[in-house]
């Protein structure tokens, strides 16, 4: 029978030497073998584990649960969030009143990029937007992200190298297993028509979507924040404030304002 794999996490209530080897033997006597262990949080530690049946988590949790050294507070098949809290050994910052944004700052791009890369794996449509100041990495990310995704990236409009806004894609090009990326600001404020039509024939495609400076987009297209799967923000510092004020600068914009939302 092919084992199952969980995510338990727990939260020390008395640190004693030897607390995470009574436990890694008590797993061990019930036949649940540990994947991967990390600190996910100060005081909690969090597991990947693999079990044959439900019966063994069962066993392990009413066992566990008679601890008074630990708090058991997950126990469960693991999400997204609770694999990279493991392997990156802290959870991704999400916002209380908007589940679907997540907080980052520069500090974190490692953490960020293999986030969006294991976004980027899953199949069908998804709509992202990142905010962000300029130079804080928004776009090195995401590039990065789909190198670890190996997936291929089209730039429909973008001000990473040089200004780029692109009416028409070729044939090869229209592929849902390709990652497309437009810059909010460049695709509605340096716009035409025929921009705009290939901008909702790829909002139409079963593919993943990622635009910077989504509250730009919005403003300015039938599209509204709701249709967005995940809204990340990306920080140079925890206490930076995201603002589009006026500003001109001809080597990062190309003369296009930068406006407040």
């Amino acid at each position: 029978m092919e084992k199952k794999e969980w995510y338990f996490e727990y939260e020390i209530q008395k640190n004693r030497p030897g607390l995470l080897g009574d436990i890694a033997s008590l797993m061990g006597m019930l036949s649940i073998n540990i994947v991967t262990i990390n600190g996910v949080d100060e005081g909690r530690r969090g597991l990947l584990i693999l079990a044959k049946n439900d019966d063994q988590i069962k066993r392990l949790e009413s066992i566990l649960r008679t601890m008074d050294t630990i708090k058991v507070t997950k126990l469960r098949e693991p999400k997204l969030l609770d694999r990279l809290a493991v392997r990156h050994g802290r959870y991704i910052h999400r916002d209380a009143d908007d589940k679907k944004t997540f907080r980052f700052v520069r500090n974190e791009l490692g953490l960020l990029v293999d986030f969006m890369a294991e976004l980027f794996k899953q199949e069908g449509h998804k709509l992202i937007g990142i905010r962000g100041m300029p130079r804080v990495g928004k776009t090195e990310s995401i590039v990065a992200a789909s190198v670890c995704a190996s997936k291929r990236w089209l730039f429909l409009s973008s001000t990473l190298l040089k200004q780029t806004l692109r009416n028409q894609l070729i044939e090869d090009e229209y592929n849902a297993d390709n990652l497309f990326i437009l810059d909010g600001i460049v695709s509605t404020r340096r716009t035409n028509e025929r921009h705009l039509q290939l901008v909702r024939e790829i909002m139409c495609l079963p593919a993943t979507k990622i635009i910077e400076h989504p509250d730009i987009f919005v403003q300015n297209t039938e599209y509204t924040l709701d249709d967005f799967d995940y809204i990340i923000e990306l920080r140079n510092d925890e206490n930076e404030e995201i603002t589009y004020e006026m500003v001109q600068d001809n080597h990062l914009f190309f003369r296009i304002g930068f406006w407040r939302f």
